[in-house]
């Protein structure tokens, strides 16, 4: 492969030069090395930076969301910049808790002698952002890989073109620009990245690419986080308050037009209130779209819908039309499709909802766990019997009882999928032990320096030892 040149802002001139990837991997690789990330000072003034990014930089980023995504302003600030911006927050006010030394007993054969974790930088992370939410899942892991005291190189999706040119014009005026670098590009730069070898990769995106990245990520033994995706259930009872529960997933599934990792994927209702919850979903997907084709990023996703729609089965009550040309879809609701169709197979990642009757909720869960472990899991029911049953039994990365994707607006709640759905966690605490390495420590004093340990093993030491096992 040739070596791929990107457009980088240099410090010193301000102005756009050819820098090779190799080359800009190689400055911030003696950045770390030098040892300025390290200090807690350092640390603190670019989380502080990235908070000020996100409050000045607040209304560039909004309209590069709404030119690349067709979201409101409200939604592009209420969706991508709040919560990242609490994450940084979060990061702030914790820091100085989280690097402190964590105290571990240590054991008499041991003694006399202090344990204890040491929390230091990996070096450099790679973190490779992917479209959906194109500010938040690209600033959100580096809020974790900088209070962990790391050099990032940043690779934001070129699908969402305006933000990653903002992001690479308003990174380096509010953070370290020596040390914390966007790098533009298509596929063949997130290949070239994936060559250098770092210290930590954090991507985002589809299981297919997220296998790709983890084979490159092996050449160096590169330790991976991996966000991936997945079929989210929604499952809705008969205890379940029909009318709240449809209104939820209806958000859910309106919100960035579905195109979100831990959207509700499908609905497994009970059969005993399927006519009633049908009619208060397609009522609330009516009123929260205004009865209007939602934004789709692109004619290729738009196109990959119309696709799962038209081989589905199954009756559609309410939708049906994807506008390809226009990269727009209706909300749709499709009533028992066929189970062996796409659309109950691959992640949807649009505004298109199959509802599945089911006649109890142990055959739900059974369903669910014929495939694939879902990133998020989600149970609406007001018996805490079978809330308890769900959690036991369901094997997911997050769980939401009566809601849906909101354990993500909780900072301190680790994040993260399990089989296909990815691989590590982070927010908070979580994400700065994702790219922190925790050192084991024992510190002995020469004194005293009992012979019992050291061979031969015979005679009385040999009787003790094996008193002791």
């Amino acid at each position: 492969m040739s070596e791929a040149i990107v457009p980088t802002t240099e410090p010193a001139t301000s102005g756009a030069a050819p820098v090779s990837v190799v080359d800009q991997v190689q400055r911030v690789r003696a950045v770390f090395d030098s040892g300025r990330t390290r200090d807690l000072g350092w640390r603190r003034r670019q989380l502080e930076g990235m908070v000020r990014l996100l409050e000045e930089g607040k209304e560039d980023l909004a309209r590069a969301i709404q030119a690349d995504l067709r979201r409101s302003e409200l939604e592009a600030v209420m969706l991508d910049l709040v919560a990242t911006r609490s994450e940084a927050q979060l990061a702030v006010k914790q820091l100085a808790s989280w690097v402190k030394p964590r105290r571990v007993r240590t054991p008499v054969a041991a003694l006399p002698g202090r344990s204890w974790v040491q929390y230091e930088p990996v070096g450099v992370a790679l973190v490779i952002a992917p479209w959906n939410y194109p500010v938040h899942l690209a600033l959100a892991p580096m809020v974790a890989a900088l209070a962990a005291g790391n050099c990032v190189v940043l690779k934001p999706s070129e699908i969402t073109a305006h933000v990653s040119a903002v992001l690479a014009d308003l990174v380096p005026r509010y953070l370290d620009p020596e040390a914390v670098v966007v790098v533009e590009g298509g596929a063949e730069v997130t290949q070239e990245l994936l060559a250098q070898g770092f210290d930590h990769c954090f991507f985002t995106g589809s299981p297919a690419v997220g296998k790709a990245v983890m084979r490159a990520a092996a050449e160096h033994l590169t330790p991976v986080t991996l966000e991936l995706g997945g079929k989210c259930p929604a499952v809705v009872t008969a205890s379940a308050d029909l009318a709240v529960a449809a209104r939820r997933i209806a958000w859910g599934k309106v919100a960035n037009s579905g195109q979100t990792c831990v959207s509700p994927d499908y609905v497994l209702v009970d059969a005993s209130v399927r006519e009633e919850f049908v009619g208060e979903l397609t009522g609330a997907l009516r009123t929260f779209s205004d009865g209007q084709p939602l934004p789709i990023v692109n004619n290729r996703h738009a196109s990959r819908l119309a696709g799962l729609l038209g081989d589905c089965g199954g009756q559609v009550v309410l939708g049906g039309v994807v506008v390809v040309e226009a990269a727009r879809a209706e909300p749709t609701v499709v009533l028992d499709p066929d189970p062996g169709s796409p659309i109950m197979a691959e992640e949807i990642f649009g505004p298109l909802l199959p509802v599945v009757t089911v006649a109890s909720l142990d055959q739900a869960i059974a369903q669910v766990q014929r495939g694939s472990r879902p990133l998020a899991s989600y149970l609406f029911s007001a018996d805490r019997g079978q809330q308890d049953h769900f959690l036991r039994e369901v094997v997911t990365g997050g769980v939401v009882i009566n809601h849906v994707m909101l354990h993500l607006s909780v900072p301190e709640l680790p994040f993260g999928g399990v089989g296909t759905s990815g691989m590590g966690r982070y927010h908070g605490r979580w994400g700065f032990e994702t790219f922190s390495n925790a050192k084991a420590v024992l510190r002995k004093p020469f004194r005293p320096d009992p012979s019992v340990i050291y061979p031969p093993y015979r005679g009385w030491k040999k009787k003790l030892l094996e008193r002791g096992m």
